[in-house]
């Protein structure tokens, strides 16, 4: 199991390379509710945190990222590393109903 400095390292060299938005993450990033920007999204990548990974993903490798946006505004973003480029898999406003205070970790229901 690799440590989050070692993950975020992968995040950060893929992004280096090239930066793939996929479909589902631009309709997610333009809803009328979130309108989150590239730009927020480079900073997730830049500056954040990873809060949870998926290694057993369908799509292979993936993880959730944690960081701020425009104003402070905490946005996640999954993303999956490939030797060539980063992957955004979604982008998202979270809910304060579904994650703690921090957005760090899920509420159990």
């Amino acid at each position: 199991m690799e440590t989050e400095a070692e993950i975020l390292s992968q995040v950060r060299a893929a992004a280096q390379q090239k930066v793939l938005f996929l479909p589902h993450a631009l309709r997610q990033m333009l809803r009328p509710d979130r309108m989150i920007r590239r730009a927020e999204v480079y900073r997730v990548i830049g500056e954040g945190e990873v809060i949870e990974e998926y290694p057993k993903d369908a799509r292979g490798y993936s993880c959730l990222l944690l960081g701020s946006g425009d104003r402070g505004r905490p946005i996640h973003v999954v993303c999956a590393p490939r030797e060539d480029y980063l992957a955004i898999i979604t982008a998202y406003l979270p809910d304060a109903h579904e994650w703690s205070s921090d957005f760090r970790k899920r509420v159990k229901k």
